[in-house]
């Protein structure tokens, strides 16, 4: 099976167990720590299970994975290709049934860049990849929304929607505010303040082949599979907002 084909099946199948195990735990009354504790445990079981059989050859880097100075992590850094996996984006929403705003990414990078990828958003039952990039619907909206983090709006984002007179709009996972981007439901996405490789690798996969602008908030390029997988900002945007998005970015930063 072809890598982009693999992407969508594994966060398809991943997906699907989270939508039963949510259901059949919620249904029995358990905690929330525990929906987020099985939640992220079992889907990061299937994952590592499903592609250390098709790719045995390849590296993986999971949210759940060893940390980043483990043997497995450094290894990673000599492979010619390597997964970069979040199992379940947006553990919180997950556990806030009947929220849908959780995500599972799966992506493949080779050379420090996404070459195939796969977002699920398993509660609206929807999957969006690079096997069948989605078409970048035309904007209906009478003026430009930029989405944001439900509980952490960060301050340069909130600086962009005052100098572009953009409307904020609220969500979970960076994975489904990412993909709110590729549905038409917003037209910016800046993120500063924190995340790491496998918040963005699969959405930023999914984004650049629907025809999005993807790059961090200065405009450079976005590297995955760096020894350090912290990279704390990113910026997905219609290619026609991306100029004047960065050029707002950077009047805050200055």
């Amino acid at each position: 099976m072809e890598d982009h084909r693999l992407a969508a099946q594994l966060a398809d199948e991943a997906g699907r167990l989270l939508v039963e195990l949510r259901a059949r735990l919620h249904g029995q009354d358990a905690p929330m720590a525990v929906l987020k504790a099985q939640g992220d445990r079992q889907a990061h079981e299937l994952l590592m299970n499903r592609l250390q059989a098709a790719r045995p050859d390849d590296a993986i880097l999971s949210e759940e994975g060893p940390s980043e100075t483990g043997r497995a992590d450094l290894a990673r850094l000599d492979a010619e290709r390597t997964w970069i996996i979040d199992p379940l984006d947006g553990t919180r929403e997950f556990s806030e049934v009947p929220r849908t705003d959780w995500a599972v990414h799966v992506a493949l990078v080779a050379d420090n860049r996404p070459i195939a990828g796969a977002v699920a958003l398993p509660a609206l039952g929807l999957l969006l990849s690079t096997a069948n990039p989605p078409s970048l619907p035309p904007t209906g909206a009478s003026a430009v929304r930029l989405i944001v983090s439900r509980t952490r709006p960060p301050a340069a984002a909130i600086h962009v929607a005052e100098d572009l007179g953009a409307d904020l709009v609220e969500m979970g996972s960076a994975g489904a505010k990412a993909m709110a981007v590729v549905r038409g439901e917003c037209e910016i996405y800046a993120h500063s303040g924190g995340q790491y490789e496998w918040d963005s690798c699969a959405p930023v996969a999914v984004a650049a082949a629907a025809g999005c602008h993807v790059s961090r908030i200065d405009g450079s390029e976005l590297l995955y599979n760096q020894a350090d997988p912290y990279l704390p900002d990113l910026l997905i945007c219609r290619r026609e907002l991306a100029e004047p998005t960065l050029k707002s970015l950077a009047s805050f930063a200055s």
